[in-house]
């Protein structure tokens, strides 16, 4: 009989489970929407209802990994783009699990990006080679903004990478144009202080159409006018959501040195397809004055690996359960 281990990634929309037998690849993926939930457990049993179901041993798992759209800082976590809150220690025991590891999100996504291959990546921008053993930064618009990265360090079997679990998405947003002037304005006027997240964010695409355009629209729909050409409004709404998120990708790569290159996660940009490619991204990320020189050689790729946290949230699992 196969032995499983649990593996997720929790956002604020979907939640996303698999199971991994060891050396295996993932078993069994399945999203599920986190508003047919009251909690993390419910969502995790139905899960392996499911599973089970479907012929896995899901009954001996004893290990499992959660990767989660939060900081997490001690047992307790709250989330902060949906309602779920849960002891880990209390999760852990009800489930009978030997381990239970609960990480940020966008730091399990951040340690897979040194096991991507090309088929995981989409290059954005010229040809441009990374700097092997250098920190790689990452980026991510979806339900909210996830920023984090990796640090190589030297350890006795080569190099290892260490997570950055941080709250990016939080800092406070820096507009570049007199139109970003005036999205900022409107928006400070709503809510005092406006980070990153809030216009780099399904709910940030909408605002900045709201503002642009006096329209209310979902973010689906703005995105799906853009794509068939149909709104103009649209289309400028998406231009500066990009260009936007290109400057913010600068700072994180200036912050970060990260060049060993700089990743865009996050479930909006794929969505964008070839607007993406032809926005302004790239010429912002770079737009940094006297530092353009060392911006233009950072590539810059898109993540196109399906479940790229569920590969990081399984790296860190593989640390936390090694025998020393």
């Amino acid at each position: 009989m196969t032995a499983y281990r649990l593996l997720a990634d929790i956002g604020g929309t979907n939640a996303r489970f698999a199971l991994q037998a060891e050396g295996s690849d993932f078993a069994d993926v399945e999203v599920l929407a986190c508003r047919d939930y009251d909690d993390i457990g419910a969502a995790m049993d139905a899960y392996l209802a499911r599973a089970g179901a479907r012929g896995h041993a899901t009954d001996a798992i004893r290990h499992a990994a959660v990767a989660i759209a939060n900081p997490v800082e001690g047992d307790f976590v709250r989330m902060t783009n949906h309602h779920w809150c849960f002891s880990i220690a209390a999760l852990r025991d009800a489930r009978a699990l030997d381990t239970l590891l609960v990480v940020n999100d966008f730091a399990a996504l951040a340690m897979a990006l040194p096991h991507l291959d090309e088929a995981g990546r989409e290059r954005i921008g010229g040809d441009i080679a990374a700097t092997p053993g250098r920190p790689i930064g990452l980026i991510g618009p979806g339900t909210g903004l996830g920023v984090s990265g990796v640090v190589p360090a030297p350890g006795p079997g080569g190099t290892r990478w260490i997570a950055l679990a941080g709250e990016g998405g939080h800092a406070s947003f820096a507009p570049v144009t007199r139109q970003e002037v005036d999205v900022l304005d409107a928006l400070w006027e709503e809510h005092g202080h406006v980070s990153a997240e809030r216009l780099l964010s399904g709910p940030g695409l909408e605002a900045i159409h709201r503002v642009l355009s006096g329209e209310r629209l979902a973010a689906a729909a703005i995105t799906a006018r853009a794509l068939d050409g149909t709104s103009a409004a649209c289309r400028a709404t998406v231009d500066v959501f990009c260009a936007m998120l290109g400057s913010v990708a600068g700072n994180v790569a200036l912050t970060l040195g990260a060049t060993g290159g700089m990743y865009i996660g996050g479930g909006i940009v794929p969505r964008l397809g070839s607007l993406f490619h032809a926005s302004a991204f790239r010429a912002r990320f770079e737009g940094k004055g006297r530092l353009r020189p060392y911006l233009a050689r950072i590539p810059t790729w898109l993540v196109t690996e399906p479940y790229p946290a569920l590969r990081g949230g399984a790296v860190m699992l593989d640390a936390a359960t090694r025998q020393p």
